[in-house]
């Protein structure tokens, strides 16, 4: 059959956009709750409006998808939102150098954007878009602060923080990146402010024990999460200081079986007890040039372990209390006052830290477990062993001296078990203006008074100047700074601070539950549907920033009887980066691929089509400009097949009357050990890649069966398996390219949506075979196949074995021992010779 030019080539740009308003106009990707109907939650992470989505959104957002249309057609009730992460920096930024306000540009790019991704074709229910800037949206974490705020889960204190001197802000630890600002990679300080913090250690036994309870993530992921939380075990005691009864450091270790090998102890410069130490004016000064050096260190600079520590020596000494004897006493950068006490005794025979820093001071190394043979002394041994050196705790295991000593510290009133955490409070201020006010106001008369709940939201004033310098602009709007006290009715001014945009992206999945409801923050019913989320998509790079936060603020909704779930994800995906020679795409890197570029060359099917089989989903996705075509090529070649064989497509019997001939026999199996493979490789492995070369190759059978069946077989037959086969294929590429397929769909004569049909199900007659490949290894190793038949007896394959005549030669001369046969599968011969 003779083709026109629209039917040889698919004609993406009108098929496209057909499909994408035929969709809008249908609602039907639109979703209500249904009780007796099994439903999944299927959500990437929602992006910053930042004006463009790039590759890496196009891989995201085609594996959401998927799956989204997947779970529709396995009869599921999807509920696949979209919004928008739209406080922020950036949009400050742009504020400063273009001199368009923070929410013109905002939502200007959401516009845009938004009109991007449906141009990718993307089923999201539009009516539950929801952008974090908006008061009806950030209302209802103000009135969460609030209540945390009455709980004690919100206080406020002065605290040593990171600061970013670029963007005038408070960053959390988790925006730290190797001592950089994670948003515009400037060098980070540390600075003492006042600000706001959620209690996130009161959770952090329970967000590490839900670690082993969450089977859909990443072990990547939840490794990270555990070391971040970093629980330890061990004991808290004090040192009393030398010649100052009225002086104890208070120290915390994991390793108190090493105490008799505490050759010096160690203090944070800011440690408080710090000025008392000092012997006099000129010892301040040295301690307070120290602390002023430190001081210029970020955290992440401190705790580094390749890098020299820093030390400086007190005139004061402490009394280790195991041995009763005198050992020096110092500050150093790589002791912080956050974790733990803030001062830690040092064991340099055993930590390597310590052992660092002792041979650049000089000072005595004792080691307390026993080294193993031909150990050599140049380092510290952090291995397992019998105990040394040590007094009473001598020949016991390390685990049994750890129990003994806690014991003794206990017996002589001097210490306790004691469990630490790494994790510390989540700090949410920030100094900035585009970001949620903070609902509290500070009255002379009362003091600090949280704002009234019924007075919410606190809404972000429009008339701000932002200069990008100094403290939050808020400061300066005399309209909203200077208010009435909720309480006494009298003159207060309002806290100025913002709230970390990570406070937005820890519930907003569950405002899609109920995006309108303007009762509460959700509607109680629809959150209780709908969460948890089934299947979370993102990048590998929030493990321990948002995930972590989403988590922790779950369980705090939870315990606010606001909530009833633990865990928001049931189930996390983190896909790979999208990289081009050799580097992640960054536009100072030039290697930048427009997803508007590449959807106006070739489709949004073929960018999807591309972005989903070029690499599994958990790796990184390398570019590949001959892939993309080579996967324009695939769908051209459906499509040309499609029209070339239409008339006999829809004239075509539904399924061939009467037994299959072997050649129609042979082929139908294809066909349903393809729709076994697609099906396995998306509900179990995520395996997108394999299951589309699946139906790559289920469309070369097709090819080569149209031509093959052209002589010899029924035309009734022929035409009944090239239907089938064809509509399997529309059917299992449908989540991967929904745009060509739907309309495909529809030229063979269907009126209903591809993505109503239920998705195909192997059947099991069709996959049934006649004859099977058997393996034959001769002690251990393949040495020939045999094709038997599948009813075939143990001792006819046996048989077959040994007498096949690639097997004979590697039995010449051996005597067969033993002959194991795994029907179906395999035979093993063991000789001897």
């Amino acid at each position: 059959m003779a083709l026109d030019d629209r039917q040889d080539r698919y004609p993406f740009p009108e098929i496209e956009a057909r499909w994408q308003k035929a969709w809008a106009d249908r609602k039907q990707f639109k979703v209500a709750e249904e009780p007796g109907r099994p439903k999944y939650y299927c959500l990437e992470m929602f992006p910053y409006p930042s004006g463009r989505i790039h590759m890496g959104h196009v891989r995201v957002y085609a594996i959401g998808d998927l799956l989204a249309r997947y779970k529709w057609m396995r009869g599921f009730n999807v509920l696949h939102p979209m919004g928008w992460d739209a406080f922020g920096l950036p949009a400050e930024n742009a504020a400063i150098d273009n001199g368009v306000h923070p929410a013109v540009w905002t939502y200007e790019n959401i516009d845009n954007m938004r009109t991007q991704l449906k141009r990718m074709g993307i089923s999201y229910d539009w009516d539950r878009e929801v952008a974090t800037c908006d008061p009806a949206y950030y209302k209802w974490e103000q009135l969460v602060f609030i209540r945390m705020l009455e709980r004690g889960l919100a206080y406020r204190r002065r605290s040593r923080v990171n600061w970013c001197p670029s963007c005038q802000t408070v960053l959390a630890n988790e925006q730290v990146e190797a001592g950089r600002c994670w948003r515009c990679d400037s060098e980070v300080t540390i600075r003492e402010i006042d600000g706001w913090f959620f209690k996130i250690t009161d959770y952090a036994q329970e967000l590490l024990d839900w670690c082993d309870r969450l089977p859909g993530w990443p072990e990547r992921v939840l490794t990270m999460q555990r070391n971040w939380i970093g629980r330890s075990e061990g004991a808290e005691f004090a040192l009393p200081v030398a010649g100052r009864p009225d002086l104890k450091i208070p120290i915390f270790t994991t390793r108190p079986d090493t105490s008799f090998g505490m050759t010096y102890a160690v203090l944070a410069p800011e440690h408080p007890l710090v000025d008392r130490l000092a012997a006099d004016e000129e010892g301040r000064r040295r301690i307070d040039v120290f602390r002023a050096e430190v001081a210029r260190e970020t955290e992440i600079e401190r705790l580094a372990t390749d890098r020299p520590k820093r030390g400086l020596r007190l005139e004061a000494r402490a009394v280790n209390p195991f041995t009763g004897q005198e050992i020096p006493l110092f500050l150093a950068d790589y002791v912080l006052m956050g974790y733990g006490t803030g001062a830690i005794m040092a064991v340099p025979g055993e930590d390597q830290r310590d052992w660092d820093f002792a041979k650049a001071n000089h000072l005595p190394i004792i080691a307390t477990v026993k080294r193993p043979e031909g150990w050599h002394e140049d380092q510290a041994y952090t291995g397992d062993g019998v105990k040394i050196n040590s007094g009473f705790l001598d020949g016991l295991s390390i685990e049994e001296a750890k129990r003994k000593a806690i014991d003794w510290l206990v017996a002589q009133g001097l210490g306790q078990a004691k469990i630490n955490f790494r994790l510390r409070d989540w700090g949410i201020s920030r100094q900035r203006y585009w970001g949620a006010p903070i609902p509290v106001l500070y009255c002379e008369r009362d003091g600090m008074v949280p704002e009234r709940e019924e007075n919410l939201p606190v809404v972000l004033p429009r008339d701000v100047q932002i200069s990008g310098k100094g403290g939050s602009p808020l400061a300066e709007v005399a309209s909203f700074v200077n208010a009435t006290c909720p309480k006494c009715g009298g003159k207060a001014r309002r806290d100025t601070d913002t709230m970390d945009t990570f406070v937005e992206s820890s519930w907003y999945f569950l405002r899609y539950c109920s995006p309108t409801y303007d009762r509460g923050m959700f509607e109680p019913d629809a959150a209780a549907y709908w969460m948890p989320v089934d299947q979370y998509i993102g990048g590998i790079e929030h493990a321990v920033l948002h995930l972590l936060y989403a988590r922790f603020y779950t369980k705090a909704l939870r315990d606010l009887g606001m909530l009833k779930v633990d865990e928001p994800f049931r189930a996390l995906l983190s896909q790979g980066m999208v990289i081009k020679d050799g580097a992640k795409m960054s536009k100072s890197k030039g290697n930048v691929v427009d997803p508007d570029d590449l959807i106006r060359r070739y489709g949004a099917d073929t960018a999807r089509l591309f972005s989903l089989f070029a690499a599994p989903p958990e790796k990184d996705l390398d570019w590949n400009d001959h892939g993309v075509e080579g996967a324009s090529r695939f769908l051209n070649r459906i499509w040309r097949f499609v029209h070339t064989n239409l008339p006999e497509l829809t004239t075509a019997p539904r399924a061939p009357a009467g037994p299959l001939s072997d050649s129609g026999r042979a082929f139908r199996r294809i066909i349903h050990e393809t729709i076994q493979k697609v099906t396995h490789d998306i509900e179990h492995d995520f395996h997108f890649n394999t299951a589309i070369s699946a139906v790559m190759e289920l469309v070369n059978a097709l090819h080569d069966f149209e031509r093959a069946s052209l002589d010899g077989m029924a035309r009734q037959e022929r035409s009944a398996l090239l239907r089938e086969a064809v509509e399997a294929t529309l059917l299992l590429l449908g989540p991967v390219s929904p745009h060509i397929t739907e309309e495909l769909w529809a030229a063979l004569g269907h009126r209903e949506s591809l993505f109503k049909r239920s998705w195909p199900v192997a059947d099991p007659g069709a996959l049934a075979r006649d004859e099977v490949e058997i393996v034959v290894q001769v002690d251990g190793r393949v040495r020939g196949r045999l094709t038997a038949a599948v009813d075939a007896q143990e001792a006819e394959i046996r048989e077959m074995a040994l007498t096949d005549g690639k097997v004979r030669p590697w039995l010449d001369g051996r005597q067969v021992a033993k002959v194991v046969v795994v029907p179906g599968r395999l035979v093993n011969i063991v000789t001897r010779g």
